[in-house]
């Protein structure tokens, strides 16, 4: 495993298990528990997912069969936007995403939108960072301009950001504005969100026949290669141990460019958060009553 080191000093995996859209309670508590098995040991859920209490249940099954201790996992949770309308809701939306997960504690607990009074949340934040409720604080898709001016305000600057970030969309303005503030950038949808069929690229497929690798494997190397975290989502216990496979090789600087020719840049993007439909949606969008 390969890490990077926040600015708490905590050091965060690499290689993470995503579990976006996975509301099957059952099926979500599974996939955690397989890919914990496998050797995952960062696990991101949101509150938005709808099941921080399935990823809890996984945890401490894993916990109870010997895989792993509590203390060698790194567990990341998100506050919804719906909960940022000032610091009390922040504050109880934070309580909630706890109890919920049946765990005494969060490595990592994000705002999930640059939307709604995310200053007032992250202040929330930064109070439960101090009382140890949550070991470290970060941001989910705040482009360059946005995180700039927040890290240029707030009191605790942010460890990560967790951005969409693949070859379709390399964002390297934004890893540059997050190395400038000591932010680790995690990538969802490293494998670009089921679009643009890169498991049936040449040069991919290539590239992946070259060292022996799936084209998903080279995927997620291409961006770990460029000191990004990845968060890869599978439901299917081969798909999740494959994934895993990275760190026993290395891209060449040329592959590495050839990959990142693929980039679309805006256009190649899932979430278009420069829309007003797109914000009004993730506003309207209520977790809970």
């Amino acid at each position: 495993m390969e890490y990077r080191t926040l600015n708490t000093g905590a050091k965060m995996p690499m290689i993470g298990f995503g579990v976006f859209r996975v509301p099957d309670k059952a099926e979500c508590e599974q996939s955690v528990y397989d890919a914990i098995e496998a050797g995952y040991r960062l696990i991101d859920t949101a509150a938005a997912y709808t099941n921080e209490d399935a990823v809890g249940q996984a945890v401490r099954r894993a916990i109870a069969d010997g895989i792993c201790t509590r203390e060698e996992l790194f567990i990341t949770s998100k506050l919804w936007v719906q909960d940022m309308v000032n610091y009390e809701t922040a504050a109880k939306a934070i309580d909630a995403s706890l109890e919920k997960s049946g765990l005494d504690y969060l490595d990592l607990y994000l705002l999930h939108q640059a939307m709604g009074d995310y200053f007032a949340a992250w202040r929330a934040m930064e109070d439960a960072y101090k009382a140890g409720k949550l070991k470290a604080i970060g941001v989910s898709n705040f482009y360059p301009n946005i995180l700039t001016n927040f890290c240029e305000t707030v009191a605790i600057k942010p460890a990560v950001n967790q951005v969409e970030l693949h070859p379709y969309y390399t964002q390297e303005a934004a890893l540059e504005t997050m190395d400038y503030y000591n932010v680790v950038p995690e990538a969802w949808a490293p494998l670009g969100g089921g679009r643009y069929n890169p498991f049936e690229d040449e040069m991919l497929l290539g590239i992946a026949a070259a060292h022996h690798k799936t084209v998903g494997q080279i995927l997620l190397r291409w961006n770990v290669q460029r000191n990004v975290v990845v968060i890869p989502k599978s439901t299917h216990k081969e798909r999740i141990i494959e994934n895993f496979d990275i760190f026993d090789f290395s891209l060449t600087d040329d592959e590495m460019k050839q990959i990142a020719s693929l980039d679309m840049g805006y256009t190649g993007s899932r979430a278009k958060h420069f829309d007003p439909d797109f914000v009004r949606m993730c506003l309207n969008n209520k977790i809970h009553p």
